[in-house]
C-alpha cells in the first residue's frame, strides 16, 4: 500500500505539476517528469510520488489521457461481455476468487488482459458509487483509457499495484483507491487478466494489496490444474501417433510426451513451431515438427549432438503456412517471416494448396474467375506472387514448390478423421469470406456445411459453442436452439444462446 507520510519515500521521483497553459517548457528548465498540463494539485507546484506512479503518469501523458474525464468508457455491450465471459479462462474459477476477496466488504472486479471489466460484485452502495465512474462490466480500465489506476497500472507493469486516492491521474477517481494483481496463464506465460478490489479511500483495507495477490496466485494454481487436465487429454488422444521415438509438443512449445522423463512439461526455448521447423532439443539433438491436430509431433532427425540450448533452425526446403479461415486480412508464413496477402494472392495460394499436383493456367483461371477470366491476368498475378515468395511458386503447371500447410486443410482432415471437437477449435471462420472465386466459394460452403452438420449431430456443447462464436455460427438459429437443448440450465452460455434465439 502507498505510504501516506509527508516524507519522501526512498528512490521517489519528483514530478513537476504545471498549470494549464504551461505545457511548453523553456529549454533552460530542469528535466522533470511532466504530467498533462491540466493536472493541478492542492499541495503546490511540486509533489513527490512513488516511482511506479511517476512512470504511469508519463505513459498516460504520452497517451494524452484527459484528467477531467468523467469515468471509464464502456466499450462492450452486455451481449459481448457475455460472450467474452464464456470463453475467458478465469470464468470457471470466479467463485474461488469471490470466496477469497469477499465482495460483501468491498468492490471486486475481474478484467481481461486488456483491462475490460468482465465481472464485478460488491455491496449495493459501492456498486452505485462505481456506476458513477464507469467501474462496471464492459468498461475499459486500461491506463490509456482512464489513466493511472489499480487495474490499468497492474496490467501495464505486469506486477501487483496499489493506487491510492490522488495517485490516480483522473480527478474523478481521487475519492477511490484500488489494488490489483495480474493473473498469468501457466501454459503461455502471458497475462490473461487482472483481479482488483476497489473502494472509496476510507473503506479499502490496508491488506488489500496482499489479498488480491493471494487471490491471483490461487487463480493461477487453478489454471495450472486446467492445463494439466488438458495435457492429459491431449496425451490420451495423440500419444499413439508418437510411437517409440516421437515427441509430442503443445502449440505453445511444451513437451507433452516422449523423450526422457524429465523433459515432460519443459518448454523449448523456441517460438511456436511451424510445419517443417527443425527444433533443437535440450540434449542437442534435432527433431522435425509436423502438425498433428492440436499438437506437434517431433520426429528426431539425428542423435548424439552435444550441448546447446533448445532453439529452432529452419529445415530445407522452407515451409509455407497459410492462415485463411475467417481472415479479413489473410496471411502466410514463409518459415518465420509473416507475409500479409492480398485477397487475390490468398485465393491463388488456397487453390494451389488444394491441388498439390499443380494446375494449368486455364484451369487456375477458371477456378479464380469462372468463364470470364483471362490466363493473361493470372500470369500477371503469379508474377507478382513470385516476387513475394521467390521460387516457392512454380510454373508448368502452377504449383507450390515447398512444404505447405493451410488452416482450412487441417480442419478438413480432422473432419475426415471424425475429430469434430478439434476441428471446431481450429475453425476460426469461413474460408476467405470476401472471396467471389467460384472454386473458393464451393470449398467454403462445403467446409462450413460439414462442420456445422457434424456438430449439430453431436452432444458436444463446448465444440458447438465455439462454432457459435464464429461468423457463420453467430447468426445460425438452429445452432443456438441446439445449444439451448444441450447446455445445463445453470450455464450462463445457455442464457446467451436463448437470447439469440428469441431476441427482445
Amino acid at each position: 500500500m502507498a505510504e501516506r507520510s509527508a516524507a519522501r519515500p526512498p528512490h521517489a521521483c519528483r514530478v513537476r505539476i504545471e498549470p494549464v497553459g504551461a505545457r511548453n517548457r523553456r529549454a533552460s528548465e530542469p528535466a522533470t517528469a511532466q504530467v498533462p498540463g491540466r493536472v493541478v494539485l492542492a499541495n503546490g507546484a511540486f509533489r513527490t510520488v512513488r516511482p511506479v506512479i511517476g512512470e504511469s503518469w508519463r505513459r498516460c501523458r504520452a497517451a494524452e489521457v484527459d484528467t477531467r474525464l468523467e469515468g471509464a468508457p464502456v466499450v462492450f455491450d452486455a451481449r459481448t461481455v457475455a460472450d467474452l465471459r464464456a470463453v475467458h479462462p478465469l470464468g470457471p474459477h470466479l467463485d474461488t476468487l469471490r470466496a477469497v476477496l469477499d465482495p460483501a466488504e468491498h468492490l471486486f472486479v475481474v478484467t481481461d488482459a486488456s483491462g475490460h471489466a468482465l465481472w464485478r460484485d460488491g455491496p449495493s452502495d459501492a456498486l452505485r458509487e462505481a456506476d458513477r465512474v464507469g467501474l462496471l462490466e464492459g468498461a475499459c480500465w486500461a491506463e490509456g483509457s482512464v489513466g493511472t489506476n489499480g487495474i490499468g497500472t497492474t496490467l501495464a507493469t505486469g506486477r501487483p499495484q496499489f493506487v491510492y486516492s490522488t495517485e490516480h491521474l483522473a480527478l474523478v477517481l481521487h475519492r477511490w483507491s484500488g489494488a490489483g494483481a495480474p493473473v498469468t496463464d501457466p501454459d503461455t506465460g502471458e497475462i490473461v487478466g487482472c483481479v482488483d478490489v476497489a473502494a472509496t479511500v476510507r473503506r479499502l483495507p490496508s491488506a488489500a494489496a496482499s489479498l488480491v495477490t493471494a487471490a491471483a496466485r490461487l487463480a493461477e494454481a487453478r489454471l495450472e490444474l486446467d492445463v494439466a487436465r488438458r495435457d492429459e487429454r491431449l496425451r490420451e488422444r495423440y500419444a499413439r501417433h508418437a510411437g517409440k521415438a516421437g515427441i509430442l509438443l503443445t502449440a505453445t512449445g511444451r513437451v507433452l510426451a516422449g523423450g526422457p522423463a524429465d523433459w515432460r512439461g519443459r518448454r523449448l526455448d523456441a517460438p511456436m513451431p511451424l510445419p517443417g521447423d527443425l527444433l533443437t532439443l535440450p540434449d542437442g539433438s534435432r527433431a522435425l515438427a509436423e502438425p498433428l491436430g492440436e499438437v506437434f509431433l517431433l520426429r528426431p532427425q539425428s542423435a548424439g549432438a552435444s550441448g546447446g540450448f533448445a532453439g529452432v533452425q529452419r529445415a530445407a526446403p522452407p515451409s509455407l503456412t497459410l492462415s485463411l479461415l475467417g481472415a479479413a486480412r489473410p496471411s502466410a508464413r514463409l518459415d518465420a517471416r509473416r507475409l500479409p496477402l492480398s485477397l487475390r494472392h490468398a485465393e491463388i495460394l488456397a487453390l494451389l494448396a488444394m491441388h498439390p499436383g499443380g494446375l494449368s493456367g486455364d484451369r487456375l483461371t477458371a477456378y479464380l474467375y469462372g468463364d470470364e477470366g483471362s490466363p493473361v491476368t493470372v500470369r500477371a498475378e503469379i508474377h507478382r506472387l513470385r516476387d513475394r515468395l521467390g521460387g516457392m511458386v512454380r510454373a508448368k503447371p502452377y504449383r507450390i514448390g515447398c512444404r505447405v500447410e493451410a488452416d482450412f486443410l487441417v480442419v478438413r482432415r480432422l473432419l475426415d478423421e471424425g475429430d469434430v471437437a478439434t476441428a471446431a477449435r481450429l475453425f476460426h471462420g469461413e474460408l476467405l469470406p470476401s472471396s467471389d472465386s467460384p472454386a473458393i466459394r464451393a470449398e467454403r460452403d462445403e467446409l462450413t456445411g460439414r462442420i456445422r452438420r457434424q456438430l449439430l449431430d453431436r452432444d458436444d456443447a463446448e465444440a458447438l459453442w465455439r462454432f457459435a462464436q464464429s461468423d457463420p455460427g453467430r447468426g445460425d438459429l438452429e445452432v443456438h436452439e441446439r445449444l439451448v437443448q444441450i447446455l445445463p440450465p445453470d450455464d450462463p452460455r445457455r442464457i446467451t444462446a436463448a437470447a439469440r434465439c428469441y431476441p427482445p
